[in-house]
């Protein structure tokens, strides 16, 4: 998969995407300082969230359209007045996206509707990203396969049926470049419901780029998923989650997010391949091993014994696999202490 000079592959460096999504707490001038934090932390993009209030639900503050789970940050609030603290004004997208081209990060953003396809293919996004909650709406991933830019799609929630069906979508009507995220949609996200042993599934069932997008407190989750072949990690963050903001709770602050790409980056370089022996940079260390060692001064004749021979390193005599071979057999030439231990020195 290819994102502008970008390649996003398990044979690159995870590709590590800033979510601002509404911790710009509707200031520009916020929303700018976080394109800059973003670039100074080592991401290579940052993501906005394109809808509005009305094109995401009904200006209704009751039943159904009222967050009703206890455990959600945004519980007892309607979806409607939620999204309206939330929104990206669309009027600062190209703000935005100039100013993250002027420090080196690839602008994307998440579209919610048809109109949101529109306006971003206008604004040369990209990549289109397609939110989890969205994953079932196949008009929407139909249109956002039409552009012929690449495509992201989150899973979380989604059955493996419903993951197939937007698959397909996506494919069939045109989309060349396509990635799937993990994700677990919970705010802020358990280790223990994030599952990231299906990555790899994922990847070998559906044929493409597979990365992760990680509501979990801290960087655990997603630096692991990069040893299970992610490569596209997704993350919120904020200057400080002290500022407050719809995400802030479970965003990270600029030096977890420095230490997010540090690590992912650590964990794909650890990977490598399977391999025995010593690289060619343990090879150095191989005199240090133990090895068998005169460990007094001997003269010919002697016979060998635990009183004049030992294992200890460096590793320049005899493997010590060899001790009880050589025990009893007797010293040809006399020797000093300290002279590692050899068959040339034994009869």
């Amino acid at each position: 998969m290819k994102i502008k000079n970008r390649i996003i592959s398990t044979d690159e460096r995870p590709f590590i995407i800033a979510e601002m999504s509404g911790n710009h707490n509707q200031s520009l001038e916020r929303a700018l300082e976080l394109v800059e934090i973003a670039a100074k932390s080592g991401a290579d993009a940052i993501k906005l969230q394109t809808y509005t209030a009305d094109s995401m639900t009904l200006d209704i503050h009751d039943r159904e359209f009222i967050v009703d789970n206890p455990k959600s940050p945004w519980f007892g609030q309607s979806l409607y007045s939620l999204y309206q603290q939330a929104y990206t004004p669309w009027e600062w997208h190209q703000d935005i996206f100039d100013h993250a081209k002027k420090h080196d990060l690839i602008p994307l953003s998440a579209a919610f509707d048809h109109n949101a396809v529109d306006f971003l293919l206008e604004l040369d996004v990209p990549c289109l990203k397609i939110a989890s909650f969205e994953c079932i709406d196949i008009p929407l991933i139909a249109k956002a396969a039409q552009s012929g830019v690449p495509i992201i799609i989150s899973t979380g929630m989604a059955s493996l049926t419903e993951i197939s069906e937007a698959v397909t979508a996506a494919r069939d009507y045109g989309c060349k470049d396509l990635a799937l995220l993990k994700c677990t949609t919970t705010y802020p996200a358990s280790p223990l419901d994030s599952n990231i042993s299906t990555i790899p599934h994922m990847r070998n069932l559906f044929n493409c780029e597979v990365g992760i997008s990680d509501h979990t407190l801290g960087i655990g989750v997603a630096v692991a998923s990069v040893s299970l072949g992610a490569s596209i990690i997704e993350k919120h963050f904020t200057t400080a989650r002290a500022d407050g903001g719809v995400d802030s709770m479970f965003s990270l602050e600029p030096h977890e997010f420095s230490a997010l790409t540090e690590e992912s980056e650590r964990a794909w370089q650890s990977i490598g391949k399977i391999t025995y022996g010593p690289s060619e940079n343990e090879k150095p260390s191989l005199k240090r091993r133990r090895s068998l060692y005169i460990t007094r001064d001997v003269q010919e004749g002697e016979i060998i014994s635990d009183e004049n021979i030992r294992s200890i390193r460096p590793g320049l005599g005899l493997a010590p696999k060899y001790l009880e071979l050589v025990m009893g057999k007797t010293i040809k030439k006399s020797a000093k202490a300290g002279t590692p231990l050899s068959w040339e020195l034994l009869i």
